[in-house]
């Protein structure tokens, strides 16, 4: 298959990205030169050992006209449609998911400032004990582009790898051919794979890696070649190492690959090698790290207690309501106001205060912070699933003879990613569950795919209309996105509101679409009111602020962040003279500016209102000078 080196080639950089990354920072040279360096060294083994690595095409076939009469089928062209409009979406906007502006990218600033990882001095600590393995892909692009402008690439690259990987495992497993051609370009449209496909978020990114891991353990039982199983465990270490959520997913690849260890010993050497590499891309250096510096492997004592579900009944249904309320709500859904104000008055009050804050919420159109598949497929596939089991075809596709993994094993497999599930929903009690999930949609959907009967549903008329709504509904969905809207969303709206002034919906739609389209720099205001050629700037802010801002451009400055109870001493000591300050954290700490002041022998040299997140409004910002 003309896909399979490209697979192989991404777990290659991936793994070798993380290997540079901390091998860098262990000698203090996590900057230009030190890539330079290892990038022509890795370039060398590349071009020498290209065959080894699987970087070879295993069959020699004009792969160029096949694809191309690929595309003239409606379902690959319309994929082929919403990848480009994707990548236009990427080129004309810069990142805007707000995780990724919070933390992912302002980790990784942090730690070229510094020329090595190291625990940063923060507030926010998701910065600290989250798993690295994107962010060390992100790195070399933000230091020697110096902006985030080509992080999408990223993404999209990912994107384009999940349809001929979602055939492969689905076949593997025992889902016929023909239903899996249909899915392999139905499942990328879900919301979450589409949206953020073009983003900087590392939520749907990780899915390729899920799917991989699943996909050479499989190929490794028809070759025993150790190599599949190398390309295996390379990504399922990548998986653990981007979402330490992804954790209870090895359940599935374990089983799959446990019986074939064997097939490891007869190139020890070569395995070990592989080990190393997979233990430094996993998540397995920032477990340590947690430890170290916090006390446990997950680093989860620094966050708030909702973090992990300390009842896992509450876990299992809470969750269980959230993904189903994410996932099957309408993709334009102008009652989401009111859903927000009613449901904290009639769900379980055991539901509301063991997650945490946010949770249940809805919004009018689907985002890439909290988008999960979406109604769309989560329709059609629970349709499909339905239609298969009452017309009596619910059962495994015969497997042909050496082709793939045993059906007993087949089965166990196709069960235990929603056994994973379970455990993630009985465990975690974090924010937009629906995003967080996105490497178990496509191994849980093939257990609805192998049904007998399902070759004769993708033909039926009707399912392929189902199809078509679906393929609609993601392309308005890609079109209509605040992320990165492929209209004059704030022109017609502002002519709209005009119009009809009274129109609330409207006037809501247009603020979304204003706040989001200064998203990727929230703060340019109060940028303008520091000095322009300060190094080191601080920052006082609430745990969830976000301080992209002043970051830029990137390379020039840096961002010290303040704690609350930070003396004035503390501060000085880390060569911090001018600070932005949040209004918001100091009315959350219960205090005035003229009172922080005072304490901190600071003055105030500016005042400004920004909005960072549409929920807050406009929130107060001061530039403050600490005196000599």
């Amino acid at each position: 298959m003309t896909f399979l080196p490209l697979v192989r080639l991404w777990l290659w950089i991936s793994a070798l990205a993380s290997v540079a990354g901390w091998t860098l920072s262990a000698v203090g040279q996590l900057n230009r030169a030190g890539y330079a360096i290892f990038f022509a060294a890795f370039a060398v083994v590349v071009f020498l050992c290209r065959k080894d690595l699987g970087l070879v095409p295993d069959k020699k076939h004009s792969a160029g006209k096949k694809l191309l009469r690929r595309f003239r089928r409606p379902l690959p062209f319309f994929f082929a449609v919403l990848a480009f409009l994707i990548l236009l979406g990427g080129v004309l906007y810069p990142p805007t998911h707000y995780v990724a502006l919070t933390y992912h990218i302002p980790r990784v600033l942090h730690w070229l400032a510094e020329g090595r990882w190291h625990w940063i001095h923060t507030p926010v600590s998701r910065m600290n004990y989250s798993g690295c393995a994107f962010e060390w892909l992100t790195a070399p692009l933000l230091l020697f582009f110096r902006s985030d402008r080509p992080l999408f690439l990223l993404n999209i690259f990912s994107f384009l790898l999940l349809p001929g990987l979602i055939f492969s495992v689905c076949s593997r497993l025992g889902v016929r051919a023909r239903v899996s051609w249909h899915w392999m370009w139905l499942l990328p449209t879900g919301y979450n794979f589409l949206l953020q496909a073009g983003s900087a978020g590392n939520d749907a990114f990780s899915a390729v890696y899920a799917l991989a891991a699943i996909d050479f353990g499989c190929r490794a039982w028809k070759s025993r070649q150790p190599r599949d199983l190398w390309f295996s465990l390379l990504a399922a270490a990548l998986m653990v190492g981007t979402k330490p959520t992804s954790l209870p997913l090895l359940l599935p690849w374990l089983i799959l690959i446990f019986a074939l260890l064997p097939l490891l010993w007869h190139k020890a050497l070569s395995t070990l090698l592989v080990l190393a590499l997979a233990a430094v891309a996993s998540f397995f250096p920032i477990a340590l790290m947690n430890k170290i510096h916090c006390g446990d492997w997950l680093g989860t004592s620094v966050e708030g207690a909702h973090l992990q579900m300390q009842n896992p009944l509450i876990g299992i249904l809470g969750n269980g309501f959230q993904l189903s309320l994410d996932n099957f709500v309408p993709p334009f859904f102008p009652l989401a106001g009111w859903w927000n104000q009613q449901a904290l008055l009639v769900l379980p009050h055991s539901w509301i205060v063991n997650f945490q804050g946010g949770y249940f919420q809805l919004w009018e159109l689907p985002t890439e912070d909290w988008a999960g598949v979406g109604f769309g497929i989560s329709l059609l596939a629970l349709i499909s699933a339905l239609a298969s089991f009452f017309g009596g075809g619910f059962c495994m596709a015969k497997v042909s003879a050496g082709q793939s993994v045993p059906p007993k094993l087949c089965r166990w497999v196709l069960v235990t990613p929603w056994v994973a599930l379970l455990a993630y929903c009985a465990k975690a009690g974090m924010a937009t569950p629906a995003r967080l999930i996105a490497p178990y949609y496509p191994l849980l959907l093939t257990l609805l795919l192998v049904g007998a009967g399902q070759a004769q549903i993708v033909r039926r008329g009707w399912w392929r209309a189902l199809a078509g709504g679906v393929l609609l509904l993601a392309l308005a969905v890609l079109i209509l996105s605040p992320d990165r809207p492929l209209w004059p969303a704030k022109t017609i709206l502002s002519k709209a509101l005009a119009r009809y002034p009274s129109q609330r919906l409207i006037a809501r739609a247009l603020k979304v679409y204003t706040v989001y389209s200064e998203r990727s720099d929230p703060l340019a205001g109060v940028r303008a009111l520091l000095p322009p050629d300060l190094k080191v700037v601080g920052f006082l802010g609430t745990g969830d602020d976000c301080d992209i801002s002043l970051w830029r451009p990137y390379g020039t400055r840096r961002v010290e962040h303040i704690l609350f109870d930070e003396t004035t001493e503390q501060i000085r000591q880390r060569g911090i003279q001018f600070a932005v300050v949040s209004g918001l954290r100091l009315e959350q700490s219960q205090t005035t500016l003229e009172t922080w002041l005072a304490a901190h022998d600071a003055e105030l040299l500016a005042t400004t209102n920004a909005t960072i997140k549409v929920g807050d409004g406009p929130q107060p910002w001061y530039v403050v000078r600490f005196r000599p």
